[in-house]
């Protein structure tokens, strides 16, 4: 009971914050112009999944980042009660991870009904955009735990970003350049393990016939696994990238001397 009462709280108080309402208000802007003046089908995924990739991880991190800290008075307040700290901290996350996903969910979702997109498709992206919010917000909490300073927590979290969404896969191609004379397809593929930007392209594309759009990484994704095989791989991945940093930030959590 006290976990589900804090997780309510957590949920309201974040659902009423003006950058959540900006960031669904944003989404639904932009998928609805998308559908308005970029027609339907392939040319509005296409769009919508440079958004999903770009945004929901920046969101997610710098957000969710943020909230942590903001959130510090509370955590020592709720500390002090008869609290276990598993449970405050599988509060927060859910009460921040649940309304960022409705907001994406309703941002996007919402355009979809009224203009009439194609369902499976689009629940594909819906799924993607989902549990990519959950990655990204994984990694915040344990940012935010891990390092203390306000400032250098928010710096690492946009570092984060940048590295995975901007830097990573120019790294990959120019050591796929400088060693292009061995054969790659092997740590090409652990390479896209490694990033879940990538795995949400790859989950993404591969509904939708565009394999010419995965980049490198992808196409040797769908090389080696192809259909449901591999929309279950990159999913199922995309969890551990949730898993993961979530356990290593309530291990830091449960340490911390706040």
């Amino acid at each position: 009971m006290t976990a589900l009462r804090l997780l309510r709280y957590e949920m309201r108080n974040v659902a009423r914050s003006r950058w959540v309402v900006l960031y669904a208000l944003l989404l639904l802007g932009l998928t609805d112009l998308l559908f308005r003046f970029g027609g339907s089908g392939s040319r509005v995924v296409l769009s919508l999944t440079n958004v999903v990739l770009a945004l929901v991880p920046l969101v997610s991190l710098v957000f969710g980042t943020m909230h942590v800290y903001h959130a510090r008075e509370f955590i020592e307040l709720m500390l002090a009660q008869p609290v276990s700290r598993r449970t405050l901290f599988s509060a927060m996350f859910g009460g921040l991870a649940l309304p960022l996903a409705a907001a994406f969910g309703l941002g996007v979702g919402l355009p979809v009904l009224w203009h009439g997109g194609q369902s499976g498709a689009y629940l594909i992206m819906l799924g993607t955009g989902v549990l990519l919010t959950l990655v990204f917000t994984a990694a915040a909490f344990y940012l935010a735990v891990r390092i203390q300073d306000r400032a250098m927590g928010l710096g690492a979290a946009i570092v984060v970003w940048l590295g995975l969404v901007v830097v990573y896969d120019g790294l990959v191609l120019l050591g796929i350049t400088l060693f292009s004379q061995w054969p790659l397809e092997t740590p090409t593929l652990i390479a896209t393990f490694l990033n879940p930007v990538d795995l949400g392209r790859v989950l993404l594309l591969f509904q939708f016939d565009l394999s010419a759009l995965m980049g490198y990484t992808g196409a040797v994704f769908e090389r080696f696994f192809s259909g449901s095989v591999g929309t279950a791989l990159a999913a199922g991945t995309l969890l551990l990238w949730t898993v993961i940093p979530l356990l290593l930030a309530l291990r830091r959590f449960q340490r911390k001397d706040w």
